[in-house]
């Protein structure tokens, strides 16, 4: 299979390099490629975590700014995101060290996110976190 397949049918070149491995045609398959696809599949969850870590501190910040609109859905939100980062990195344990890095980034995308859901300016929120990656995380910490 080559690098044209892949750019041209990648579902077609998917399925033929998972038939090559299978039966050993080690020669035959696109190690370039599939080296590239694992990598990004890693990457992937390093992606997710940041996105799910980035959502809940929006609706923590939004929790604090916006005190008089708190709901039940904003609560579920925060229990949700709590629960999926905790699994997720559960069952992808090497994520742990990499989780300090990604609150940091996740808060900028949260005082984004927290400022276009509120409508209030984003230099309203602090420029970094007023919650640690602890108080975040923990499913007894609602800030006021």
């Amino acid at each position: 299979m080559n690098i044209q397949n892949y750019r041209e049918d990648y579902h077609a070149w998917a399925l033929k390099n998972a038939q090559l491995l299978r039966e050993g045609r080690f020669e035959e398959i696109d190690i370039d490629n599939i080296a590239e696809e694992l990598e990004d599949m890693g990457a992937s969850k390093e992606r997710e975590l940041e996105s799910r870590l980035g959502v809940l501190l929006a609706h923590l910040l939004k929790w604090v700014y916006q005190p008089e609109r708190r709901s039940n859905s904003w609560l579920a939100t925060i229990e949700e995101q709590r629960r999926r980062i905790e699994r997720l990195v559960r069952k992808n344990p090497s994520l742990k060290p990499k989780i300090d890095d990604c609150f940091l980034d996740a808060y900028g995308d949260a005082r984004l996110i927290a400022s276009r859901e509120t409508g209030l300016n984003k230099k309203i929120f602090p420029e970094e976190s007023p919650f640690t990656l602890e108080q975040t995380l923990n499913n007894d910490f609602w800030p006021e």
